[in-house]
């Protein structure tokens, strides 16, 4: 039996997990007269500092969608990019995430992504496996409708039947089955949607919706969010 997260009833004024839809990075460079590369570079910088700001706020568990399974739907060149900037990310800050005490683990199909890649997501979560100081959940080739199919084909496979199916089982076959449900969700650009963003995770989930582009939000917009956050009321369908 895998360990499992359930949604935890706290009173908590700081989200145990939160996720980032990192969204606007093309609209940035645009807007700047730069190629989409450089808003889609200048937004892992972004993530570099979101990341840690969240933790030192308390924050335990940070979901960061990195590349979807629409995004194969880009440009070769956009993708090979893309897949390029995550695999430098995954090189480039292990060490300080590890000295930090950071669990790094990557949600998503390994489908489509090169050995390459996948030896890099292997050594990251293998060398942070241990780490006690937060947990970094990278969303890379990730669908949450991807998810759920994957699920389901685990249970098949594992002959569960059907009168002993329930929530439970189904969360028990999700990708990092331990990684909780969403406490709060920050979408930048001002798109008002979650594009298939980990969907099972997300039911009881505050959104917060922030017209900066990703290259712009910064620790003090993260702080606004917190603040917000802290003055929601979360009755969780009571």
């Amino acid at each position: 039996m895998r360990q499992v997260a359930t949604l935890v009833d706290t009173d908590t004024s700081v989200p145990v997990h939160l996720g980032l839809i990192l969204d606007g990075n093309r609209r940035w460079a645009r807007a700047r007269g730069l190629p989409d590369t450089e808003g889609h570079r200048e937004g892992v910088e972004t993530l570099r500092k979101i990341v840690r700001a969240g933790f030192s706020h308390g924050v335990h568990y940070i979901s960061a969608y990195v590349f979807s399974t629409e995004n194969w739907k880009r440009t070769k060149s956009e993708v090979k990019f893309l897949i390029s900037l995550a695999l430098r990310f995954l090189d480039n800050d292990l060490d300080q995430l590890h000295k930090d005490g950071i669990r790094v683990v990557i949600i998503g199909s390994r489908f489509g992504l090169s050995k390459k890649v996948v030896n890099a997501i292997d050594k990251a979560e293998q060398r942070t496996k241990d780490n006690q100081g937060g947990v970094l959940a990278l969303c890379l080739n990730y669908g949450g409708h991807e998810e759920l199919v994957a699920a389901v084909k685990k249970i098949l496979r594992a002959r569960i039947q059907a009168d002993q199916l329930d929530e439970a089982t189904i969360a028990e076959y999700l990708y990092h089955p331990e990684v909780p449900p969403l406490d709060m969700i920050i979408r930048t650009s001002g798109e008002q949607r979650l594009s298939n963003f980990m969907l099972w995770r997300s039911e009881y989930a505050e959104l917060k919706f922030v017209d900066k582009n990703w290259p712009d939000f910064s620790p003090a917009d993260l702080d606004e969010a917190l603040a917000d956050y802290a003055q929601r009321e979360r009755r969780l369908g009571k």
